[in-house]
């Protein structure tokens, strides 16, 4: 259990330890017991809450994924045991977090306003730890990622393996989905992404380039032929992702997205690539969804003369700008040398 400090100074935020209270500011409209105490020389307001962080951490799990029971699969506890301690965390705050019904949880009005503190005295807590924590068993705590499923699969597995490999004490929690996941409410310390994404437009890095790449199989090309030229491709049978419903092309400077069309789509990378592979016909994919099959001649590369598919990369991104913890560098880096020796080649 740990008792926070939470003061307001008119010059912002304040953060220390004092003995065995870790003192932050929050600002949010919640009942609590107000006393005065000084600093030094600076009088202070504070409300002093006994609250485990545990259960923080928790409450914020459950607004990330909407559902008591999901929460408690996700965090490996049982239904009855999340309830218990969500009402535990809502006695000590004297505020109810959310409105339940046996169909539907929601955010109360203080469960809205305590949700960004939350996130941000678990971060604390997260960047206390690693700020102290001793090197002698190389990385500590959870490593929170998520990623699309194939080159989840394909290139983060791989590299958690030799950083679990290396660092004992290092945990990693692991969300493979093609969906977009909103990392900070969901308490995620990083996402790979594949996308054309500029630093400016979200906390960023680039890892790796990773081109839109047309594949067809040896099969297909000796029975079809391939196009030369994009007016050719239109002549060919498509195989569509449900998510790209027409495919992106440079030319001339200026990017295009051209509508194809073909006897088959489907709603996964895998289930497209397996279709190119069984020669259904041809296919745009990424050059990490597709480089291993090209490498031992399952799937071969298709140039156009006159246009260029997309370029895009690998990202990682990231939910603050103002810590990033070893484990997640570390993974970072990681990631970008496993992808190094295998650039791209068009």
């Amino acid at each position: 259990m740990s008792t926070f400090i939470v003061q307001t100074f008119k010059s912002g935020a304040y953060i220390s330890k004092a003995k065995d209270r870790l003192c932050v500011e929050l600002r949010f409209s919640l009942c609590g017991r107000p006393s005065k105490d000084v600093l030094g020389d600076k009088h202070y307001i504070d409300y002093r809450y006994d609250v485990d962080l545990e259960d923080v951490a928790l409450f914020r799990a459950i607004a990330a994924v909407g559902s008591l029971s999901a929460a408690a699969r996700q965090l490996g506890m049982t239904p009855m045991f999340v309830s218990r301690r969500l009402a535990g965390l809502e006695a000590r705050l004297g505020a109810r977090l959310f409105h339940r019904t046996t169909r539907s949880l929601s955010l109360t009005s203080e469960g809205e306003a305590f949700l960004p503190h939350a996130v941000t005295l678990i971060e604390a807590r997260d960047r206390a730890l690693d700020s102290v924590s001793s090197g002698a068993f190389g990385l500590l705590g959870v490593l929170k990622i998520t990623a699309p499923n194939v080159i989840g699969h394909s290139l983060v597995v791989p590299v958690v393996a030799e950083l679990i490999a290396d660092n004992p004490a290092l945990r990693v929690d692991l969300t493979l989905s093609d969906g977009v996941i909103d990392i900070a409410t969901a308490g995620l310390d990083v996402a790979v992404r594949v996308a054309e994404m500029r630093p400016s437009e979200m906390i960023a890095t680039r890892v790796a380039d990773n081109p839109f790449t047309l594949v067809a199989s040896p099969s297909y090309v000796a029975r079809y032929g391939q196009p030369s030229t994009i007016e050719d491709l239109a002549g060919h049978p498509c195989i569509k992702l449900h998510a790209m419903d027409t495919w992106p092309f440079t030319w001339d400077g200026e990017m295009h997205r051209v509508r194809i069309s073909g006897p088959l789509s489907a709603s996964t990378v895998d289930a497209v690539r397996a279709a190119c592979i069984a020669g259904v016909g041809i296919a745009m994919l990424t050059y990490w969804d597709v480089h291993k099959q090209i490498a031992c001649g399952e799937l071969q590369p298709i140039h156009l003369a006159d246009v260029e598919p997309q370029e895009v990369g690998i990202w990682a991104v990231f939910p603050s700008r103002s810590h990033m913890p070893a484990r997640v560098r570390a993974f970072i880096d990681a990631l970008r040398g496993s992808l190094l020796a295998e650039s791209p080649t068009r």
